[in-house]
């Protein structure tokens, strides 16, 4: 399996050859950017992304609403975790080496990278957190899969992976958000209700809009409304009407 992509003629081989070539254009203080924003500056954005989407889950809705969104946004760095242990036998197995010692002539922005190549921590990880947050909000989630999308290219342009590693990467990190959706829904609902019920952690998780209505007060509390002549108190307020 080391041997993937070893041919010269390969459009896999060609297509790193294009995306790095870049890198050798690029003036020196960008090539730093780039190997900035590929080795940390997109996961943490993907961070604050994440936190953006929490913050924003809790501001609006119900409680049962904030419930349901606060347990898709931890499924999304749980996945990323996930999807990260699958990946290790996944490289033991393939063995593929990265694309500077087989090839001559990359310009290799990031030194010490000596384990295997396929597939792609970074693809895999960033891929996993931008689906997984699209289970709990689409406007965030589409946000941080272009993330993923953007990391992805980052680690071709930086000559450590593939295109196949980085697809690779995405197909499983995907694959692990969505597969894996279900099951961990129908567990972290449940265990974010009872977070949200807590007197000292309950904030992490209840809605935090403030109720501005006796209406939105009965619905915030999951109280119903009463309805006109079905009892509370009617038939004695008549009584002493008359």
């Amino acid at each position: 399996m080391a041997g993937l992509a070893l041919d010269g003629s390969n459009p896999d081989v060609s297509l790193l050859y294009d995306i790095n070539g870049l890198a050798k254009s690029a003036p020196d203080w960008f090539d730093r950017v780039m190997e900035f924003i590929g080795e940390y500056g997109i996961m943490l954005g993907m961070v604050l992304v994440v936190l953006w989407c929490w913050w924003s889950a809790r501001r609006r809705g119900t409680p049962e609403d904030s419930v349901t969104a606060v347990s898709g946004i931890v499924w999304a760095p749980l996945a990323a975790g996930i999807a990260l242990l699958i990946n290790i036998p996944i490289r033991g197995f393939v063995e593929r080496p990265r694309p500077f010692k087989d090839h001559q002539g990359l310009d290799v922005l990031v030194d010490g990278k000596n384990d295997f190549s396929f597939v792609s921590d970074h693809a895999t990880m960033a891929m996993a957190l931008g689906v997984g947050l699209f289970v709990a909000n689409r406007k965030f989630g589409i946000a941080a899969v272009v993330l993923a999308l953007l990391e992805g290219f980052c680690r071709i342009y930086m000559g450590v992976h593939y295109p196949t590693d980085v697809i690779g990467g995405f197909a499983l990190g995907t694959a692990a958000a969505l597969l894996l959706a279900p099951l961990a829904m129908m567990l972290l609902t449940p265990l974010m209700g009872a977070v949200s019920r807590s007197p000292r952690v309950g904030r992490l998780v209840r809605s935090q809009r403030p109720v501005s209505a006796a209406g939105d007060r009965g619905e915030a509390l999951g109280i119903p409304e009463p309805r006109p002549g079905s009892g509370g108190g009617g038939d004695g307020e008549k009584g002493l009407a008359a």
